[in-house]
């Protein structure tokens, strides 16, 4: 659907998702892509974000923008995770609407389906029960991001796409302590831990919790392989269809890093939900699969976040 000539906003372009879209894209032989960084544009200002839309006239967005972070950052942020979310996308949504963008594919998580579902996750099985409290605000955000699109595309006849990945990682991910996933933290705290020489590294929760992680690279291709299906999924799941324990991960991460201490797991943390893996066959049908394993794919972002260090 997308042609070479086609105008293409990603927003935000420097994130975990927005640089990996861009490079996927050039790859893809797309030149005109626009881009803000957060200096010229603040989405969460609907002002700006009009005069953005009627100035450049995207064909086609990326809705990559959103303020993220793991269980510590979504816990001690609640507000700014729910109201920021809902601004960014309720006026990026609307301006796509009144300047007639072609397609619009908004970016959502996992995190929107139920606490306790039937694994693997189905995109029906959204709001079918409680969410996981610990990032309910940023949850519910990302649900008002589908229904809106739901709903214009009913109302209005838009072609919006709503895409729920699974957890990500690779090259632009933020490794802060405070505020990062779990791949990222642990990257970072096994690299200094090992600088330092340290005996032990404290992780927390019980490690038992299950997870699903993909490359963002796939998730990118993935991405513009829906964006450009003729016939528009309204929710669609984008993962890697397979899980592994938290504890089983930092093992991995630990050979990869070369960390020789020992692993020590903080059980008065929250673990988040139990387990966490997604239905993929709806991406499967469009011709879409992974392609790059979580071992390779955790040799990437060590790679990436020893680059970071020493820039």
């Amino acid at each position: 659907m997308m042609k070479n000539e086609d105008k293409i906003y990603v927003a935000v372009h420097r994130g975990l998702v927005g640089s990996s879209i861009i490079r996927c894209l050039k790859k893809n032989g797309f030149q005109h892509i626009i881009t803000r960084t957060h200096q010229e544009l603040d989405l969460t200002n609907q002002q700006a974000v009009n005069h953005f839309f009627q100035q450049e006239k995207p064909d086609y967005v990326f809705l990559a923008a959103a303020k993220v972070g793991g269980i510590h950052a979504n816990n001690t942020y609640s507000a700014e995770f729910i109201r920021d979310n809902l601004l960014i996308q309720t006026n990026v949504i609307h301006e796509a609407y009144i300047s007639s963008v072609k397609r619009l594919l908004f970016l959502g998580s996992s995190c929107i389906y139920p606490r306790e579902c039937p694994q693997p996750i189905k995109e029906e099985y959204l709001l079918t029960g409680p969410l996981e409290p610990t990032n309910k605000p940023y949850a519910l955000a990302k649900i008002a991001g589908i229904e809106m699109c739901r709903s214009y595309n009913r109302q209005y006849g838009t072609k919006f796409i709503s895409v729920m990945p699974t957890n990500l990682y690779g090259p632009g991910d933020n490794y802060d302590l405070e505020n990062s996933h779990v791949i990222p933290a642990l990257i970072r705290k096994m690299h200094e831990a090992k600088i330092r020489e340290d005996e032990e590294i404290l992780i927390w929760g019980t490690g038992k919790p299950r997870r699903e992680f993909l490359y963002v690279d796939d998730l990118a291709q993935a991405c513009i392989q829906i964006i450009n299906q003729k016939e528009v999924v309204d929710l669609i799941n984008v993962g890697s269809g397979e899980d592994l324990t938290i504890h089983e991960l930092a093992e991995q991460i630990k050979k990869i890093v070369g960390f020789h201490g020992n692993l020590s797991f903080d059980a008065s943390k929250p673990d988040g939900t139990p387990r966490k893996i997604l239905d993929i066959n709806q991406a499967k049908k469009i011709g879409w699969t992974p392609n790059i394993n979580l071992k390779n794919g955790l040799n990437f972002a060590y790679e990436a976040y020893k680059k970071t260090i020493n820039e």
